[in-house]
């Protein structure tokens, strides 16, 4: 696909295709949902799509730039062709916005936060409050009080991260700035010792672009096994309770290479 206009005109006239589309017309159409990965501080709800909506995910491009630049193509694109149709942007950021202040500060000079917004956002947020939605109202089912319960919301797929819900809010969660810190993930490195980077960049005389698409899309598992597939914990346990009180529940990508081990522990 050369652009993103492109993509969506395709993807619309699939849509309305004669044989195996959906709607008979794009004018069925009442409105357009769009996942948005980048935030910030400011969107931390769902908001209705206007200019000043897309002018401000564009300039959170510097936070996302893997993504947000992508999503307002899209946006930009769709609302190109259906105008006046509304156009709602829900943010991976959002359901992370409870965190305290303690859970995403980090430990670098305070005006890099006030200047530049240099702070734990956290993503995949729509998938984490999906499903611990659910699971405080499993809970509430066998007598757990909804505000008392703790859980762990572990996305583990090609991009992976965990989430902490204490009553139903986050208190803490694994990515930051970007999605390319905490687990170890397909292509990202998740943690490292900062240090690394320019060691390596000292080293191999790489750019910060290079560093950047290093830890993006040539580390994790593909640079430890060869392989951004991660085959082998298709094995680990769908659902997990502790001694205590806690609750941890794995979803998402991981297991579907395996869908025989699935089944039968199912």
């Amino acid at each position: 696909m050369p652009d993103h206009d492109t993509a969506i005109d395709l993807v619309f006239g699939l849509l309305a295709d004669p044989e195996k589309g959906a709607v008979k017309s794009i004018k069925e159409i009442s409105a357009v949902g769009h996942r948005v990965v980048h935030g910030g501080e400011k969107f931390v709800q769902p908001v209705l799509i206007d200019d000043s909506v897309v002018c401000e995910v564009e300039r959170l491009s510097d936070l996302s730039p893997l993504h947000n630049p992508a999503n307002a193509q899209g946006i930009r694109a769709c609302m190109r062709l259906m105008p006046g149709v509304p156009q709602v942007a829900v943010f991976d950021t959002a359901f992370h916005a409870t965190m305290p202040d303690y859970a995403y500060t980090y430990a670098l000079p305070y005006e890099y936060y006030l200047q530049y917004g240099l702070r734990r956002y956290g993503f995949h947020g729509t998938s984490h409050r999906f499903v611990s939605d659910k699971a405080v109202k499993m809970l509430e089912k066998l007598g757990h009080d909804p505000a008392k319960t703790k859980i762990i919301t572990c996305h583990l797929g090609n991009g992976s991260s965990m989430a902490a819900v204490v009553g139903g809010k986050v208190v803490d969660t694994s990515m930051g700035v970007t999605p390319a810190e905490g687990l170890v993930m397909g292509t990202r490195a998740g943690d490292l010792d900062p240090s690394i980077l320019p060691y390596l960049a000292k080293k191999l005389g790489l750019s910060p672009e290079e560093l950047d698409d290093l830890i993006n899309k040539k580390s994790g598992f593909l640079g430890c096994l060869g392989s951004p597939l991660i085959c082998g914990m298709s094995r680990l346990p769908r659902q997990t309770v502790t001694n205590g009180r806690s609750w941890c529940l794995r979803y998402s990508g991981i297991g579907y290479v395996s869908m025989w081990d699935r089944t039968r522990r199912l």
